[in-house]
């Protein structure tokens, strides 16, 4: 493979990122950690994953993760309901569920706007 063509299937460094390729992942996360704070990959791999488990745990358990400055994770209870199949039109129940919502904080949302 030349070296174009290498360079052209990698994915942007964490300071690369723009509008057309406003894509992180867990593994950006983990990169990011790297090059900020001086850690291993194995490190920031275990940092990353222990939050992610937290914040995951905690909102299993029904609890809102308020993170001051970024936002907040909050379960919100969606009723039951009546649908459509698409495909046929027939009327359908949807049962009641539950969804993760996040509501970013004031200075994340100034930070997004300028």
């Amino acid at each position: 493979m030349t070296e174009a063509a290498t360079h052209a299937i990698q994915t942007p460094s964490i300071n690369e990122y723009t509008e057309e390729t406003a894509n992180m992942n867990t593994s950006d996360l983990i990169e990011k950690l790297v090059a900020d704070q001086g850690l291993t990959k194995v490190q920031s791999k275990a940092i990353v994953d222990s939050v992610l488990k937290g914040i995951t745990d905690a909102v299993v358990a029904g609890d809102e993760v308020s993170l001051p400055g970024f936002g907040k994770f909050k379960v919100q209870s969606r009723a039951a309901r009546e649908g459509r199949n698409p495909a046929t039109g027939a009327t359908i129940k949807i049962a009641a569920s539950k969804k993760v919502a996040f509501q970013p904080a004031k200075a994340l949302k100034d930070a997004l706007n300028g």
